[in-house]
């Protein structure tokens, strides 16, 4: 991949823990793959973790941050918790609120607890122009369709955001898209059994489409088991290219213009 086609990941957790002893050799693999910009999901490890990926985001002219509190640590939402968050998006390269949403898969925090955080996330975003990082899981249905809910009543259809990691159905994503929502494929859709997920990707426009990696978590078929890193996201890409029948080229340059205008980047550089 070219420097002027760079990929861009855009959900990965490079200041996590696993990434402690070696996170710079992670950033100049990413960089060396053609990966060009990350955005560090600051939500995920508690709420205090977000200052990190404010941090890097500050010091690494490859990354920018998002802020916020994951479902599974929602009932930590309290107002210092707030006021932290309201700081941290002050911060110039904290680009989106999040991730946010709602999991009742693992049920980490009470089902009432994830529906408020997420709620005022939404409003937050709403009220500070910023897009939001969803995440959402479940077993059955009930998760995504709250979660619709609370985003058309909180955002009011003035907020943007992306379902990220999506596993859901084509169904969901066709109504996820009608509400200012994208959708962001992650390493699940390169796993031998997918689960349906690629014919869900076939079906979906690409200009409505992110990649990601999740890292540390979800690596590409080849690397399962392993630790995930940014530098990955070229193989997510290119499964989405092969369900959607489409040069890599082009799925590159578009998921990357798509991220950058969702989250209001600059244009990639080189």
């Amino acid at each position: 991949m070219s420097e002027a086609q760079p990929w861009l990941d855009s959900h990965c957790h490079v200041t996590a823990d696993e990434f402690a002893e070696d996170r710079s050799q992670v950033m100049e693999r990413a960089s060396s793959q053609g990966v060009g910009t990350m955005i560090a999901i600051g939500a995920g490890y508690g709420v205090d973790h977000n200052a990190r990926a404010v941090a890097l985001a500050a010091e690494d002219e490859r990354v920018f941050a998002t802020v916020g509190v994951h479902p599974h640590d929602a009932d930590q939402l309290d107002d210092d918790a707030r006021g932290k968050i309201r700081g941290w998006l002050d911060a110039p390269r904290v680009v989106a609120v999040g991730e946010c949403g709602l999991d009742y898969f693992y049920e980490n925090s009470p089902r009432q607890a994830q529906r408020e955080t997420f709620a005022w996330h939404v409003e937050l975003a709403r009220e500070l122009d910023l897009p939001v990082s969803i995440h959402v899981r479940d077993r059955g249905a009930e998760a995504y369709e709250e979660l619709l809910d609370i985003w058309q009543a909180c955002g009011r259809g003035e907020v943007r955001g992306v379902l990220h990691c999506y596993t859901h159905d084509l169904a969901f994503a066709r109504r996820a898209l009608a509400k200012e929502l994208m959708i962001s494929f992650s390493g699940i859709l390169t796993f031998k059994k997918d689960r349906g997920l690629r014919g869900v990707a076939a079906e979906l426009p690409l200009e409505r489409l992110l990649v990601e990696t999740d890292a540390p978590l979800l690596a590409p078929e080849g690397h399962r088991g392993r630790r995930n890193e940014p530098a990955h996201v070229a193989l997510v890409g290119a499964a989405l290219a092969a369900a959607q029948d489409r040069p890599v080229e082009q799925v590159a340059r578009q998921t990357a213009s798509n991220a950058r205008s969702l989250f209001q980047l600059p244009e990639a550089r080189g």
